[in-house]
């Protein structure tokens, strides 16, 4: 068995994106490259560590384990790394961080520049997914920290509050249910706009959608919160964004906002982890900085 670091992650990187293509572009590395690393270790146990299909890639009982293995041995890697560090000028070590839709696009833009200018030799892999596929790769161990909505299941995990995060439903000016307030439900009878159909607000607003037995009519996609405002207030349809998202938008607002009274819509943003306490000391040092006193919104 002939196995290296660059062979495990690009493994791991390739289960988690659940394709060859993007586990390679992920690992820096070819196509045929990467596929030419799988095949070796594959062949060198005579076993087949992935099930290939016309959807992408799963892993056999064979690559459960070595997945389970490879993150721990990734994971040792790291803290080594990390201990060493100190030892050598340069070494730079790497924080993968996910986080959801609102996360990433209001409140860890400055946060994590700030970070960043402060400790020149850390990196973070940030990588933005639903909340409960990042509550799942915490608990692999695929990621160090994650930045979540609290309205999913956290057992196992850590967590500790990072912010209140509202959701608002804004809508044109003159749309029929500008006048008065609106339940969700309600609103699903009109046709809506919302962001990439893979951002992770918009498959949580498409589960809420379907909880309540309808489907978001969705006439086009926006690539952030001002495309999605922009197009509300220009009459394309209902939206709903983070009340953060609204703050950046001058008074009067060219468009009518509706805070939602659902609970899942009144919900906080959490910092969690499998154990902070273990955290390698460049996780560690990131957790530190993002845990302020609770941020309010504007």
């Amino acid at each position: 068995m002939h196995f290296d670091l660059i062979d495990l992650r690009l493994y791991l990187h390739i289960l988690d994106s659940g394709n060859i293509t993007a586990g390679a572009a992920r690992s820096h590395l070819s196509l045929a490259a990467a596929s030419a690393r799988i095949r070796a270790m594959e062949a060198s146990l005579g076993i087949e560590f992935l099930e290939r299909g016309r959807r992408g890639v799963s892993p056999t009982a064979a690559g459960k384990a070595l997945a389970g293995h490879a993150r721990l041995l990734l994971q040792q890697a790291e803290h080594l790394q990390q201990d060493l560090a100190e030892y050598a000028n340069g070494v730079k070590g790497q924080v993968r961080l996910l986080c959801n839709t609102t996360a990433l696009s209001e409140y860890l833009p400055e946060l994590l520049a700030d970070f960043l200018r402060e400790h020149p030799n850390l990196d973070i892999d940030l990588q933005e997914l639903p909340s409960l596929r990042i509550t799942h790769a915490l608990r692999q161990g695929s990621a160090d920290l994650g930045v979540i909505s609290d309205a999913v299941d956290t057992h196992g995990l850590q967590t500790r509050p990072f912010c209140d995060d509202p959701l608002v439903l804004i809508m044109p000016q003159e749309h029929p249910l500008a006048s008065s307030s609106v339940s969700f439900i309600d609103s699903l009878q009109h046709d809506y706009v919302g962001l990439a159909a893979n951002s992770a607000l918009a498959v949580y607003l498409e589960e809420q959608a379907l909880h309540a037995g309808f489907r978001l009519q969705t006439r086009i996609r926006a690539d952030g919160f001002d495309g999605l405002i922009r197009m509300v207030a220009r009459g394309a349809g209902l939206g709903i964004v983070p009340q953060a998202a609204l703050a950046r938008w001058p008074l009067p607002h060219p468009f009518k906002a509706h805070p939602l009274q659902e609970e899942w819509a009144c919900r906080k943003l959490v910092l969690c982890a499998r154990s902070f306490e273990q955290l390698p000391g460049y996780a560690r040092a990131l957790f530190d900085a993002l845990s302020l006193p609770l941020r309010k919104n504007p």
